[in-house]
């Protein structure tokens, strides 16, 4: 028995053939059942026991703030019970796995003193004895609670399959439950923030302007109330799409220049050989065209503020000019020869890496030092998950306006759909997948069918894959070279360059999955 005992410490492989296609298919599901943060654990655990055959399966958890241990799911247990039932680390069985992180099995709870029955669980069913088997639940090397079943002993049966799935569902459980904790700890955190920093922001930060609630969003609002009232020049920096330029709106809207010209500039959108006379103006005569003087957009901004969109953009001949405006505020026009001086506050944003253009001789480092004063980082929407349903439903109440519908809510299915999405596009990616959303929507309920196809989940599609884990993950493995070749053009050293594998090791998978880099230099 002591053999089988360390056979419960072996480490385990969902390669193993023992869990046949139903015990791969139950763990599929519970993969997209688990990345809901709302789901009813009951449900999980009553799937688990009877795939088991348990007789009652239990879900203990550590509460991080009393240190108590309580029953956060269970199969075969009703509530009143769960709710009366409290462990201490080290008592019983379950206080004993969750302190020691130690798997045990009693072959038959009838004959064990440590088995504490809190539950009342049956010692015997139907004549027979009853084994009960409890493992830890880990979480990045942290002991979070326990995963037990009781079921039926037999002298010829072995628990070893049974205790695999065990311990692979209680690791997936484990890492939903800490994320359940970490967002009720952060919710809790932000309700009792909430009325500080309403009070501190809502003077400087105009509600219309930026929708969030996250941690991440509070320091950006923060920094946004700190730089607002003064006149330094402030760097906004993100990813596209994430509302650099609505940031910007913040500032100056909430700026002691509110009253004054405001005014934007793309500088992607303008050509290079114009975007010098569109900044600073030009004479009359400047070059051919200029049939009349023309004030710039520096000059159109005076007692305000400039905002310099995708300032990455600009090329090193307007960059000098630039750095004359930031250091001495005045300008020349083209074709001019007299300096101007002007009073403008200088916003700034860009998604490009500064750092590395500078490194690549693209980018003045004297000038980034100059717009570098107060930078400002805007988080990417995978950076706050937590804002989704916000937005969402900031976009419907938008919409409804914009195309007159009468959209009163979005189902937690959509909304779960949402938060599992990466979303490389980020707000504006969001925002066009709401308006869609809204457009198809016909009963006043945005579902899951409704949103774009680059959305749906294999369950909500219901376009699971078939077959064993190790040919589910050769498929993705193939593709994923093939991708690569593709966008080198055949060149195997770049593309395991990219996977980050060697060429040695890329040689191999060519070989196992058959694959003729020639074929793809043309490509």
């Amino acid at each position: 028995m002591q053999d089988y005992y360390n056979s419960l410490e072996n480490d385990c492989s969902l390669g193993n053939d023992c869990y046949g296609m139903k015990g791969l298919n139950l763990l599929l599901e519970f993969s997209d059942l688990l990345g809901d943060k709302d789901i009813d654990l009951n449900h999980v655990i009553a799937q688990l026991g009877d795939h088991l055959n348990a007789e009652r399966i239990i879900l203990a958890i550590l509460n991080r703030e009393n240190e108590q241990i309580f029953i956060e799911g269970a199969y075969q247990i009703n509530d009143e019970e769960k709710e009366q039932i409290k462990y201490n680390p080290g008592q019983g069985v379950i206080g004993s796995v969750i302190q020691s992180g130690e798997s045990v099995l009693i072959p038959k709870i009838a004959d064990s003193n440590l088995f504490l029955n809190l539950t009342h669980s049956p010692l015997t069913v139907n004549g027979e004895d009853v084994s009960f088997i409890c493992v830890p639940i880990r979480y990045k090397n942290h002991i979070i609670g326990s995963l037990s079943f009781h079921k039926v002993y037999s002298k010829k049966r072995l628990f070893d399959e049974d205790v695999r799935l065990l311990r692979i569902v209680g690791s997936m459980i484990g890492r939903a439950v800490r994320r359940r904790q970490e967002y009720a700890e952060e919710l809790e955190q932000l309700r009792q923030e909430n009325q500080i920093l309403r009070g501190e922001l809502n003077g400087h930060i105009q509600a219309n302007f930026i929708v969030g609630n996250s941690g991440k969003m509070h320091d950006v609002f923060s920094l946004i109330g700190s730089v607002a009232n003064t006149d330094a020049t402030v760097l906004i920096r993100g990813e596209s799409g994430v509302g650099k330029e609505l940031i910007a709106d913040a500032i100056h809207y909430n700026s002691l220049r509110k009253e004054q010209p405001f005014i934007k500039v793309n500088c992607a959108a303008l050509p290079e050989n114009l975007i010098e006379s569109e900044l600073f103006g030009h004479e009359k005569g400047a070059f051919t065209g200029a049939i009349g003087t023309r004030i710039g957009r520096f000059e159109a901004a005076h007692s305000g503020t400039i905002f310099l969109d995708e300032f990455g953009e600009i090329p090193l001949s307007t960059q000098v000019k630039l750095l004359r405006v930031l250091q001495q505020r005045e300008i020349e026009r083209v074709g001019g020869t007299k300096s101007i001086k002007v009073d403008v506050r200088v916003i700034c944003a860009t998604n490009r890496d500064l750092e590395k253009l500078i490194a690549n001789g693209g980018f003045r480092e004297d000038l980034y030092y100059r717009i570098n004063v107060f930078p400002v980082y805007v988080p990417a929407l995978r950076e706050r998950i937590n804002d989704i349903p916000m937005l969402a439903n900031h976009f419907i109440e938008k919409f409804n306006k914009r195309h007159n519908k009468n959209i009163k809510r979005i189902t937690t299915m959509a909304i779960d759909m949402l938060m599992v999405y990466h979303w490389p596009g980020n707000i504006r990616e969001l925002e066009n997948c709401m308006e869609r959303a809204c457009i198809l929507c016909s009963d006043g309920v945005i579902r899951a069918h409704n949103l774009p196809p680059t959305l749906q989940t294999a369950v909500s599609s219901r376009t699971s894959e078939s077959g064993s884990l190790d040919l589910i993950l050769g498929k993705h493995e193939k593709q994923l070279i093939i991708d690569s070749l593709v966008s080198t053009k055949g060149n195997m050293s770049k593309a395991s360059e990219i996977l980050g594998i060697t060429e040695r090791m890329m040689g191999i998978r060519i070989k196992k999955y058959e694959i003729d880099p020639k074929r793809f230099k043309n490509k």
